[in-house]
């Protein structure tokens, strides 16, 4: 489908990278935000700018949304809609939940718009240089229509397939990943700075040693519940002990959830397993 015009709701930093790079490739973009001060600062890289939620959607050939969560994405459509043409698809880069992608999913289909969720993996720098990964869930034929567009946006586009929420699914398991990583993070300095080294001095530890090893090995053994022990969940206790006894008065959030399910494992008999058993 040929594309000229979008509407795109929401000027946040993500948002406003998207539109920039939208105004960049030649698109017209109208642009709507809930404090219009911002949508009105994107006028000074081509954008129009409303006030009214519905007139910004009149004209357009597509409707991307990129705002805060569940409830803006739903009063947005509700003001927006009544300004849409029949049949405009709308695409959603909202990072939500799943529950909520199923029910948008299909009052859009019953409203006749076709619907994709596309949540992303990129900062406000890829949004505006179109490079990163974007994920989408939805229809194969809506997805095919609008691909050639999506991929304009992003470095990389990724079709999970036709159930709605799977895009969802996803993106929250990567920001799991995120979270669980900078807690790991922010565990280990603050053991190092326990033990008199700086946050500096302690990351040289990546000089050395890389994580990578655990997603590429234990990850895929839990994945097909393979627990063949490498390093025990009992043994895997003791050093976490070790970690909490050896910075006293530290803050080991991170290890002290673990050591909870590590301890939860040894209590149902998985003690000699594989620490990946934890997951069991």
């Amino acid at each position: 489908m040929e594309i000229r015009t979008v509407a795109f709701y929401g000027a946040g930093l993500l948002g406003s990278g998207f539109v920039t790079s939208l105004r960049r490739q030649g698109y017209g973009v109208h642009v709507w935000n809930r404090s219009p001060e911002k949508a009105f600062a994107l006028e000074a890289v081509g954008a129009r700018a409303f006030r009214d939620a519905a007139e910004a959607a009149q004209g357009a050939h597509i409707v991307h949304l990129c705002v805060r969560d569940d409830d803006a994405v739903d009063r947005i459509l509700d003001a927006a809609l009544p300004g849409m043409r029949d049949g405009i698809p709308i695409v959603d880069h909202t990072t939500v939940l799943p529950q909520g992608v199923v029910a948008r999913a299909q009052r859009l289909a019953a409203a006749h718009h076709p619907f994709l969720h596309a949540p992303v993996f990129m900062g406000p720098p890829q949004a505006e240089s179109a490079t990163g990964t974007m994920l989408a869930a939805g229809p194969q034929e809506h997805f095919r229509a609008l691909e050639r567009h999506l991929a304009q946006m992003t470095g990389r586009v990724i079709y999970l397939g036709e159930r709605a929420d799977l895009a969802a699914v996803y993106k929250l398991m990567g920001n799991l990943l995120i979270l669980a990583t900078i807690g790991g993070l922010s565990d280990l300095y603050s053991f190092a700075q326990a033990n008199g080294l700086s946050k500096t001095e302690a990351y040289k530890l990546f000089d050395f040693y890389s994580p990578q090893g655990q997603l590429d090995g234990r990850g895929k053994k839990m994945a097909h519940d393979d627990f063949h022990t490498m390093w025990s969940v009992a043994m895997a206790l003791k050093d976490a002990n070790l970690m909490r006894d050896g910075a006293p008065g530290a803050a080991l959030s991170v290890v002290d959830a673990v050591v909870g399910k590590l301890e939860t494992a040894i209590a149902r008999g998985d003690a000699q397993l594989d620490l990946g058993a934890i997951a069991r």
